[in-house]
């Protein structure tokens, strides 16, 4: 990590009415180089920061810094920024390769420059040969592939995405997504990305800054994130999540005892439950086993078996939650349970967090 990072936002508010902020306190550092991905639901107040990273929107209150500059009175086109949107925003009367060479005669550039730097380009998203094409001729992932190499061409340092593989199929997306990362680990830009799709920004990013209600909730890593989400409302937004409820009795090192339905006594991680009162059980559907082998064990009804090649996903009531689940991998010759009978399950207390109600 570099001591100096590369953009800053500094105690950044945005309303638009000076009543209801949508960006509230926010204080973010991203490095160079690295691939930051915000992520929440919509609303939430990710896009309104990066359209103020861009200049399309000014902050209320607060500062955003680039490279150790303010950047608040620098309009967008002079900030140096490349851009992709989801909406690809290609000139449809210019060729692909005059597409590309127009954000850099804007910059004064000379043909024969402006021909190596487009040519570049477009080897580097695997779109050499379509420089004379239309955007019209193409199909949606090769436009989006030009949205991106438009946004590299004049050699940006920072490139903001904001959900720019919405619109394209699973394949494609996924395809797109392998694409625009071994783009950024070649060519070692800063990159922050904009998505409310959580598997994207797992499989994508160096860190992942988790935005609800205007607010960050969580900045880690896609594996921090995943394995230990700070509140309820990362874990249930990150991944797929089993929730029980449950009162705080107790404490033994650095797991609280809690009592959930029908008195049953569990242990969990203390991350974000009080000292007593309600808190909400997270635990991973991976981390649950068949079997008293684990330190908390319950009884469940099976509901439902979803056989997914492999791993089989079970679907249980447990403690009077009727959409737990359990994922018994297809590799063990252990029998599987039946629909309607009832099984022990179990889990480790370090593989359960105890967070806000």
């Amino acid at each position: 990590m570099g001591d100096n990072p590369y953009v800053i936002f500094d105690h950044v508010q945005k309303s638009y009415d000076g009543k209801t902020l949508v960006v509230k306190d926010l204080n973010l550092e991203i490095q160079k180089g690295e691939f930051l991905t915000m992520l929440g639901p919509s609303g939430s107040g990710k896009t309104t920061c990066l359209m103020m990273l861009a200049g399309f929107e000014t902050a209320t209150y607060g500062e955003i810094l680039l490279g150790g500059k303010a950047i608040n009175g620098i309009p967008p086109h002079k900030r140096g920024i490349g851009m992709v949107f989801q909406n690809y925003a290609l000139f449809p009367h210019m060729t692909v390769a005059e597409n590309l060479s127009f954000p850099l005669e804007v910059r004064g550039m000379s043909k024969a420059v402006r021909e190596e730097k487009v040519q570049k380009a477009l080897d580097m998203v695997r779109m050499g040969a379509f420089g004379g094409r239309r955007p019209a001729q193409m199909s949606g992932g090769q436009q989006q592939r030009i949205a991106v190499a438009r946004a590299l061409v004049f050699d940006a340092e920072l490139v903001l995405m904001d959900e720019p593989l919405g619109a394209l199929d699973k394949q494609l997306r996924e395809e797109m997504q392998y694409e625009i990362k071994h783009i950024h680990e070649n060519l070692g830009v800063t990159v922050v990305y904009v998505t409310h799709d959580q598997s994207e920004a797992l499989t994508m990013s160096d860190n992942i800054a988790v935005f609800n209600d205007g607010r960050i909730q969580q900045l880690a890593a896609p594996d921090v994130l995943y394995e230990q989400p700070d509140n309820a409302f990362v874990a249930q937004f990150i991944g797929e999540n089993n929730t029980l409820l449950g009162d705080v009795i107790g404490f033994e090192n650095n797991n609280a005892i809690v009592e959930a339905a029908g008195g049953i006594k569990l242990k969990a991680l203390k991350v974000a439950c009080g000292d007593s009162g309600q808190t909400q059980l997270s635990i991973r559907p991976e981390r649950v086993h068949l079997g008293a082998q684990d330190e908390n064990v319950v009884d469940a009804k099976v509901e439902e078996l979803i056989y997914l090649g492999d791993h089989i996903r079970t679907r249980l009531t447990v403690l009077g939650n009727s959409e737990f689940v359990m994922k018994i991998p297809n590799s063990t010759k252990q029998n599987m349970p039946t629909i309607g009978e009832t099984v022990q399950i179990s889990w480790n207390s370090e593989d359960c967090r105890a967070l806000d109600a």
